[in-house]
């Protein structure tokens, strides 16, 4: 069992204990790549669809430019919703 301020963190087939706070912006770092990652990948899907549609003569597809709502936009349109 770990000590409260510690936490086991996995690395490939290893386990270390680490402070949790660095264990903690550790995973905020990595969240971050990975979003700028997602988002990078949709900018260049979007690019080659549209490409694609222009090369089979068809309109620009409609709505396809569109952001998802944020984990933060979400909360504020449930909160809403719930009254």
């Amino acid at each position: 069992s770990s000590p409260p301020d510690k936490a086991m963190v996995c690395f490939g087939n290893m386990f270390i204990e680490l402070p949790k706070t660095k264990t903690r912006e550790m995973l905020r770092q990595d969240q971050e790549e990975l979003d700028e990652e997602i988002n990078n990948l949709r900018k260049e899907l979007r690019v080659k669809v549209n490409r694609l549609y222009e090369a089979q003569g068809k309109p620009e597809l409609k709505g396809f430019n569109l952001n998802p709502m944020s984990a933060e936009e979400m909360k504020l349109i449930n909160r809403i919703l719930e009254g």
